[in-house]
């Protein structure tokens, strides 16, 4: 039987274990530092959630989002080698729908490397649609794709 992922928040002192976790889940030119964590944790309207598989103990993953008036953006999402393809990447996207939507937005963006397959996939069945691309945005020269979940009246679970 697979492990039920499970999403808690986190807060500002987090830094250090997101970076670590970012460097096991992106290549070395995306990674984002401790410094660079510091500063995104005490940027305003910022929600983290940590997750993990079952009753592992060490996260497998987390999410960074931040809310703005009435609408949200996915910062990151990182999740580990041995946590993909096993529910966690899914259940921290719900998570963090359902803490934004609480906050009062509508509507969640982000962007990903059009040469992301799995992470495209995931989106896509999350119920993302592209709205936009950033050519070469990435250091390795792929384009972002610049996706969207809306969900105006309605529950972020419902779509």
């Amino acid at each position: 039987m697979a492990a039920r992922p499970v999403i808690a928040a986190g807060g500002r002192h987090v830094g250090a274990l997101l970076a670590a976790l970012h460097r096991a889940a992106f290549p070395p030119a995306e990674c984002w530092d401790e410094a660079a964590m510091a500063a995104v944790l005490a940027m305003p309207g910022v929600l983290v959630g940590l997750g993990s598989l079952g009753e592992e103990s060490v996260p497998g993953g987390f999410v960074i989002g931040r809310v703005a008036a009435d609408e949200a953006e996915i910062l990151t999402l990182a999740v580990t080698g041995t946590a993909r393809r096993r529910g966690l990447g899914r259940a921290l996207l719900d998570w963090m729908a359902s803490q934004v939507a609480a906050h009062g937005a509508g509507r969640l963006i982000l962007e990903v490397s059009a040469g992301n397959d799995a992470a495209r996939a995931l989106y896509r069945g999350a119920g993302f649609t592209e709205i936009g691309r950033r050519r070469a945005y990435y250091p390795d020269g792929s384009d972002a794709l610049v996706l969207e979940r809306v969900w105006v009246g309605q529950e972020p679970a419902a779509l």
